[in-house]
C-alpha cells in the first residue's frame, strides 16, 4: 500500500502594497498654500481696520472743523465794528469856545475848540498836583493846541458829563461835569474834584487836513 506525504507549502504569500508617501515637496507646497490662504485673511483684516481707523480719523477732522468755524467766525469783528473803526469829522464850524459831540464805536466823543484863555487856564495849572498828571500839550496836537478831543465817557462809572453842548454846566474848572457822582474836569478835561480816578480818555485821532480830523 502506498503512502502519500503531504507536504507542506514554500509559496509565500503576496506581499500587500502599502500607500506611497507623498513627496516632500508636495506637502511643503500644501503648507505654503495654507498659510498663504491664512496670511491673506489677516492681510484683508489688517487693510480693513486701517481703513476704518482712517475713515474715524477723517470724520472727527471734519467735525473739529465744523465745530471751529462758526467759533473763528464768532471771533472776527462785525461788519458794523468795522466800519466804524475810524472816522472823519469836519470841524470848520466849531468856534473857539464851542464844542460837539459825535460819537465813535458807539462811544460819545467830545469835540472841543478851546479859546486863548481856556489854553492858557489849562497850562498854568501845575501837573505835579493832579490826580492824573498830563499838560495840556501830552493831551492835543503840535500846533492844535486849541483843538481837545476826548471820550465823552467819565472814567468813574461811564456816565456822560455835561458841558459839551451849549447851556449845560461845565463845573468848577470850566471843563466838564458829571452830575451822578460829582466829578469836575478843567478845560483839558482833566480830573479836578470828585471820585473819577482819571482824565477823560484822549481818542488816537489826527488831523488829515486843517479842518478835518480822523478818529480811530
Amino acid at each position: 500500500m502506498s503512502t502519500v506525504k503531504k507536504t507542506k507549502s514554500t509559496a509565500k504569500k503576496p506581499a500587500v502594497k502599502k500607500p506611497a508617501a507623498a513627496p516632500a515637496a508636495s506637502v511643503a507646497t500644501k503648507a505654503a498654500a495654507g498659510d498663504q490662504n491664512h496670511g491673506g485673511a489677516e492681510g484683508s483684516g489688517v487693510r480693513r481696520r486701517d481703513f476704518i481707523h482712517v475713515a474715524a480719523v477723517s470724520f472727527a477732522g471734519v467735525g473739529t472743523a465744523a465745530v471751529a468755524m462758526p467759533l473763528v467766525s464768532q471771533m472776527s469783528a462785525s461788519a458794523d465794528v468795522l466800519a466804524l473803526a475810524s472816522i472823519e469829522v469836519d470841524v470848520a464850524a466849531i468856534q473857539p469856545g464851542q464844542s460837539i459831540k459825535t460819537s465813535w464805536r458807539k462811544q460819545p466823543v467830545f469835540i472841543r475848540n478851546l479859546t486863548p484863555a481856556e489854553v492858557e487856564e489849562a497850562n498854568k495849572v501845575d501837573v505835579g498836583s493832579l490826580r492824573d498828571p498830563q499838560t495840556l500839550a501830552d493831551r492835543t496836537k503840535p500846533g492844535k493846541e486849541n483843538w481837545l478831543i476826548t471820550l465823552g465817557v467819565c472814567t468813574h462809572l461811564g456816565c456822560v458829563p455835561l458841558g459839551a453842548a451849549a447851556g449845560e454846566v461845565k463845573g468848577e474848572y470850566g471843563g466838564y461835569f458829571c452830575p451822578c457822582h460829582g466829578s469836575h474836569y478843567d478845560t483839558a478835561a482833566r480830573i479836578r474834584k470828585g471820585p473819577a480816578p482819571t482824565n477823560l480818555v484822549v481818542p488816537e485821532f489826527a488831523f488829515i487836513s486843517d479842518t478835518v480830523v480822523k478818529i480811530g
